[in-house]
């Protein structure tokens, strides 16, 4: 039995990140897909694609590098199943000076920090990545 499965989605692609894999698959979630989502819209990784029947469904996520260095140093969870991190609009954290993303569930859906503040919305902070 898996307790934070959104940790375990993190440490997968920190993972083959390392080890200089080309996609990553990982079971799948509308939450981790989301996730994915922001992280694909802010560069971090490349196509997300949903495979298999509905009961084996994954989600197949192609990696990014620039020079043969991964693109993503760090992805860290903030807010875990023991200890929930929420954060108001005015609150949200800036990581790595504005170069580097924290994705927050806010009531209108994951969005980055970015997307949450000019939103004016604040939420539960899941995780950083830059």
């Amino acid at each position: 039995m898996m307790t934070d499965p959104i940790s375990d989605m993190l440490t997968r692609v920190r993972n083959a990140q390392r080890a200089n894999k080309e996609q990553v698959a990982i079971p799948f979630s509308k939450a981790k897909e989301r996730i994915l989502k922001v992280f694909a819209d802010e560069g971090f990784v490349g196509d997300i694609q949903v495979e298999g029947e509905v009961a084996q469904k994954k989600l197949v996520v192609k990696l990014k590098y620039f020079e043969g260095r991964p693109v993503i140093e760090t992805v860290e969870r903030i807010s875990r199943p023991g200890l929930r991190i929420y954060r108001g609009k005015d609150e949200l954290p800036r990581i790595n000076a504005g170069l580097g993303v924290a994705v927050v569930s806010t009531p209108q859906g994951v969005m980055s920090d970015r997307a949450a503040r000019a939103a004016g919305q604040g939420g539960e902070v899941l995780c950083k990545i830059y």
